[in-house]
């Protein structure tokens, strides 16, 4: 098929060559923001008379049959089009002769694609954002469900102090939180139209940029031409996000890896998330959360992608920028797959409580409470600390806890003991007793809680 930019050349494109420089094969995903965004280019150019207004309805009439003729399975991308934007051009030459080839005034590929890809890249902002808060839903539920289940809180992956399952959960919640945020950032600095830059230095037409911007429901336009057309900044910020929202995914899985084994027994996952082994039975693996904790790394990947792509290429459209596409579309279905299947995953957990508590006595993660104790009878901190180590070591050696090790024995490292210690050091007392701000009591989670509730409802 003839190139519609072939005039200048004798000679067709090598066939190796075009098939390495077409890109139709992964940006027809934007057949839809391609049409809508030369609807509106159409429009302008009927309103301001740089094309007659007839022509300029025939073109919007028949771009809305195309895109009809393309969701309905009756036009598939089998024209050997360069890309989107020529697959889109030619198809509607192809039906309206010369007055489709008038479709291209006063723009080109440069701000079309740029366009495009803004336009698109907002659809899937809004899709994840949907999915970040369905996630959160599932988080706070679990979470409502389990604001008085103590499990073991650690440090260094050894049990530390003890909290509230609940207080667990929402700390991945307020992750996610912070995860919409940064993309709904993002979106606004992306939601700027560069229709109209042109190839990079704008036209000589008469256009009405601000026309076409807020037909596409941009917010207003790239002030710079050069800047319009060579900008991929909004593709960095929205693959940082991304891979932070991996991030946050991958501990979360990792947590839930750790929490279904044998080792720590906390949760069961629903069969309908878990697989089994070819050759042993009694397997039930998490591989879903396995899943979620790999498939990071190709965000992380498409990160550097764009990063590479971009930090070398002068101003301003360069042939490398067809590269953006296929790592930006890639790390937003992968953030979409993994955040479907995190909430239902989450949803569909079982918590074993019973087991929680007993890992949380068995930790020792009431020490720090006691060493409270100590200095609310007026033992200096650090005295106290050393007590309590020595008490620990007893237990140890005595193969108790410190909930059971009798008062003759703790009389004998300090005669400041008393036996109430053993109502300061009871696990639900030690989680009710975190009364700050943000703290493990019920109270503040409640206001936790609340705050969660706000944001899904806000």
């Amino acid at each position: 098929m003839k190139k519609m930019w072939a005039g200048r050349f004798s000679k067709e494109l090598d066939k190796a060559a075009d098939d390495f420089n077409s890109s139709l094969k992964f940006d027809c995903k934007m057949y839809k923001q391609d049409i809508e965004g030369s609807i509106a280019h159409a429009s302008m150019l009927g309103a301001k008379g740089i094309i007659p207004s007839e022509e300029s309805e025939k073109i919007i009439d028949t771009l809305s049959d195309i895109l009809s003729d393309i969701e309905n399975g009756v036009l598939t991308f089998t024209n050997g089009a360069e890309d989107i934007h020529m697959f889109v051009e030619q198809e509607l030459t192809k039906r309206l002769g010369d007055t489709g080839k008038r479709l291209h005034t006063a723009r080109s590929r440069n701000d079309q694609v740029a366009t495009d890809i803004r336009l698109y890249l907002r659809d899937k902002t809004d899709e994840t954002k949907k999915l970040i808060l369905s996630l959160i839903t599932s988080l706070l539920q679990k979470a409502k469900e389990n604001t008085k289940t103590v499990m073991p809180g650690y440090t260094h992956l050894q049990r530390a102090q003890p909290i509230t399952f609940a207080h667990h959960l929402l700390s991945y919640a307020f992750m996610l939180t912070r995860d919409f945020d940064r993309l709904e950032d993002a979106k606004k600095r992306m939601n700027y139209s560069p229709l109209g830059c042109c190839a990079l230095s704008g036209t000589t037409y008469d256009t009405d940029r601000e026309m076409t911007a807020e037909k596409l429901g941009f917010d207003g336009v790239v002030l710079n031409s050069v800047d319009g057309v060579s900008d991929r900044d909004f593709c960095v910020e929205l693959l940082s996000a991304l891979s932070i929202l991996m991030m946050h995914l991958s501990r979360l899985s990792e947590e839930i890896i750790l929490w279904s084994s044998w080792e720590f027994k906390f949760v069961e996952l629903d069969d309908s998330f878990t697989t089994g082994s070819s050759i042993m039975p009694q397997k039930k693996n998490p591989d879903m959360a396995e899943l979620i904790r790999g498939k990071t790394g190709r965000v992380y990947g498409d990160l550097v992608t764009m990063l590479t792509v971009l930090k070398g290429l002068p101003l301003a459209y360069n042939k490398d920028m067809q590269e953006d596409k296929e790592a930006i579309f890639d790390a937003f279905e992968t953030a979409l797959m993994c955040l479907t299947i995190a909430a239902q995953m989450i949803e569909t957990m079982t918590v074993l409580k019973d087991n929680m508590y007993k890992a949380a006595q068995e930790g020792f993660i009431n020490a720090t409470d006691l060493a409270d104790y100590l200095v609310k009878k007026g033992v200096p901190f650090r005295s106290a600390y050393k007590t309590v180590g020595q008490t620990v070591a007893l237990c140890i050696e005595k193969k108790t806890v410190l909930d059971s090790l009798p008062i003759e024995e703790y009389k004998k490292l300090s005669d400041v003991f008393e036996s109430d210690l053993y109502s300061e050091i009871k696990l639900e007392t030690c989680v009710e007793k975190r009364i700050s701000q943000g703290g493990t009591g019920e109270k503040s989670v409640e206001k936790q809680i609340k705050f969660i509730e706000d944001f899904l409802n806000k």
